[in-house]
């Protein structure tokens, strides 16, 4: 999945209308009168009669004694997703164990408007932004996990991390949402997870100018003058693209800035501005200058995401600042398998001028996409055991690589690796990886600490660029989701601060002199304070206070 599609449902799903809350409210009602709210009492919740007795020590989905499979509806909040079931080789196992049968239905955010109005809610939901409505106020239309967890599945507590958990609770205490791809601080320690940013350089290149110091501004513009000097044929720097909608700035603003160490919050602990810090800026205009010499082409700033690969794949820039380069895998790859010689490689240029080490990141504690169990859930007994399934190791395991002894097999040290028939279809026969076996694919409680038990996972391309970024990886959970509050005064003015910032660096970055420059950024100063960029700040270090308060941070 690009960053894009991941980021336009994100910001998507922020933007619901504050409308959805009522809607929220009179879609909540279950057969039991579960809507109403907890505050801190336990939901009511069917009973389990003789159906199994709950045993901590084991998964209630072994116990479960329920002959008729369960049926049940699951909503994802967006269309892209596959809504397949029981068909390849990763459901049919799911269907199998927990005797259930999944109905996905898709969607966007008028959908879910619709859904919630109605009061006819799926048993399961998922959706993309822990920041919004939606998520805010779990508790008028979805089960609280703690009260399904100690009723049905105490297992759960085995296997769900306990920072998410709290991560995720509500003034009353309880959890509602269980992520996906959700990074503890315990996961950023492990070594499991690896980096996903670098700055990169064709490594004949990188021979042929000598291997020259580019860390410092003045080492950068020496070695892209040297490189358009030997390589007159490639574009000396490049990044990745700016979203059209002003949504992503490509690598040039928060993926830069975590190279540059730079700070998060200030000294104080409030928040920091990073777009207008002296240690950044200094490297914009060292950008600025690299493309008035020549060497950046001015088509990076208008080329999509399709273009930005196809140039990636064919060695068209000679260096890159690179963001996710996992997803740019299959383009690096493509790369070095013509071109073994000048395959990418990550070296330690574009540092801070200050001494800041790179303080590179992740997916953070909030994950990606967020599942809730509805009040309206025909079964909420076999819907926590889902939960419980997925985020196992067994469910791990199976989600990401399959059945053992069918397609993956022990390969020793604690790894694993797929079956040579099954490594086949993976690398040459994609469609019907998908389809048959939809490996990798099935991801409502996905982490990335499985991928790292094979050195299969990742293409041979990006693996040096992951080694360069051990130890360099620095979790930011206290910044985590402190955008206002979605449809507030504070959230439109965000929304068009940010949009203003991305045409300012733009035009910044095509300036024609570090005087030009300057008047764009007193510009964009002067329109953060006319769309009250102090009040937008109060919510941010409210949020920031209240975020370091559920993780227990100093």
């Amino acid at each position: 999945m690009s960053n894009k599609k991941m980021l336009k449902w994100a910001v998507g799903l922020g933007l619901t209308t504050a409308s959805i809350l009522t809607l929220a409210a009179c879609g909540s009602g279950s057969k039991d009168d579960a809507g109403k709210s907890n505050d801190s009492k336990t939901a009511k919740l069917p009973e389990l009669g003789d159906r199994y007795k709950i045993d901590k020590t084991k998964p209630a989905w072994e116990l479960d004694t329920k002959e008729e499979p369960t049926k049940l509806t699951w909503y994802v909040n967006a269309d892209w997703w596959n809504t397949e079931f029981g068909n390849d080789l990763v459901t049919k196992k799911v269907k199998e164990d927990l005797n259930v049968d999944i109905e996905f239905v898709v969607g966007d955010d008028t959908k879910l408007n619709t859904l919630f109005a109605g009061g006819d809610m799926p048993d399961l939901v998922t959706i993309f932004d822990s920041n919004s409505q939606v998520a805010r106020k779990a508790e008028s239309w979805a089960y609280p996990l703690q009260d399904l967890a100690d009723k049905y599945d105490p297992y759960f507590y085995d296997v769900a991390a306990e920072d998410t958990l709290n991560w995720y609770k509500l003034s009353d205490g309880k959890s509602y949402g269980y992520p996906d791809y959700s990074n503890t601080a315990k996961d950023f320690e492990s070594g499991q997870i690896f980096s996903r940013d670098a700055f990169i350089i064709r490594q004949d290149v990188y021979e042929a100018i000598g291997k020259p110091d580019m860390s410092t501004p003045e080492g950068f513009e020496k070695a892209m003058k040297d490189i358009k000097a030997q390589f007159p044929d490639l574009v000396p720097f490049g990044f990745n693209d700016f979203a059209a909608d002003g949504t992503s700035n490509g690598s040039m603003d928060s993926v830069l800035q975590d190279r540059l160490g730079v700070p998060y919050l200030d000294k104080d602990g409030k928040y920091n501005d990073r777009n207008l810090d002296e240690d950044y800026l200094k490297w914009i205009k060292t950008f600025r200058q690299v493309r008035a010499d020549g060497n950046i082409s001015d088509d990076t700033f208008t080329d999509d995401g399709e273009k930005f690969k196809e140039k990636v794949s064919t060695g068209k820039y000679a260096s890159m600042m690179i963001g996710s380069f996992v997803n740019q895998g299959i383009s690096l790859q493509q790369f070095a398998s013509s071109n073994p010689a000048g395959q990418y490689i990550a070296v330690d240029g574009i540092l801070s001028t200050k001494g800041n080490e790179p303080t590179l990141t992740q997916a953070g504690i909030s994950g990606w996409m967020i599942n809730y169990i509805s009040k309206n859930c025909k079964d909420p007994a076999k819907a926590i055991q889902i939960y419980t399934y997925l985020l196992s190791d067994y469910g791990g395991m199976l989600t990401n690589y399959g059945i053992k002894g069918e397609t993956y097999e022990d390969a020793g040290d604690g790894k694993v690796k797929y079956t040579p028939e099954t490594r086949e279809i993976q690398l040459n026969d994609s469609e019907k990886f998908q389809k048959e076996y939809r490996i990798g694919e099935f991801i409502q409680f996905g982490h990335d600490r499985y991928k790292a038990l094979s050195d299969e996972s990742y293409v041979d391309a990006v693996k040096q660029m992951q080694e360069w970024g051990e130890g360099k990886l620095t979790p930011q959970f206290a910044t985590e989701n402190i955008g206002p509050e979605a449809a507030s005064q504070e959230a439109r003015a965000l929304s068009a601060i940010t949009t203003n910032w991305s045409t300012t660096l733009v035009g910044m970055l095509r300036s024609d002199s570090d005087d030009a420059a300057d008047k764009l950024l007193e510009d964009y100063k002067t329109f953060q304070k006319q769309n009250n960029i102090d009040g937008i700040n109060k919510v941010r270090n409210e949020k920031i206070k209240e975020n370091k308060e559920k993780l227990g941070m100093d």
